[in-house]
Parts: structure tokens; C-alpha cells; sequence
């Protein structure tokens, strides 16, 4: 659980997961949705990647990320505090 708190409390992260909690997103719309680069994308989903948080899958090139079922839990316990 350490390493997930760690991960959502950055900002850009958190509100990666909430765009990804209504459905998946490929990670190339991420970056102007959030306001950041591709690369600072790429590292901010490996650190919600490594915390069980999100999910990937490739389609073709594309990378598709969704929200895990302890992402779920996480954001809603958030939510409750």
C-alpha cells in the first residue's frame, strides 16, 4: 500500500488515474490531457505500472493503459478521506 500512496501523491499521477477510471486511453492522448511531455507520461505510467495501479496492453505501436482493481480501491479510499 506504501508504494501505491507514493505513486498518487503526485498530482499529474493522480489525475492520470481518474482520466483512466472511466475508460482505457492509449498513452500517446495522455500527454496534452494532463499538460506534461510523452516522456514525463512514459515515466509517470511506469510508476503507477510498477504500483499495481494501471494496467498496460499493446494494440499494434499503441500502448493502452487502464485503471487496475487496486487502482479502483485506492482511488476510492482517497475519495472517502
Amino acid at each position: 500500500m506504501k508504494k501505491a500512496l507514493a505513486a498518487v501523491s503526485d498530482g499529474t499521477r493522480l489525475k492520470m488515474l481518474c482520466l483512466l477510471l472511466g475508460c482505457e486511453k492509449c498513452a500517446c492522448v495522455l500527454p496534452k490531457r494532463v499538460g506534461t511531455s510523452q516522456p514525463a507520461v512514459s515515466q509517470h505510467l511506469k510508476v503507477l505500472r510498477e504500483a499495481g495501479l494501471v494496467r498496460m496492453r499493446k494494440d499494434g505501436k499503441k500502448r493502452i493503459y487502464s485503471i487496475s482493481e487496486k487502482g479502483r480501491k485506492v482511488l476510492g479510499d482517497i475519495s472517502r478521506w
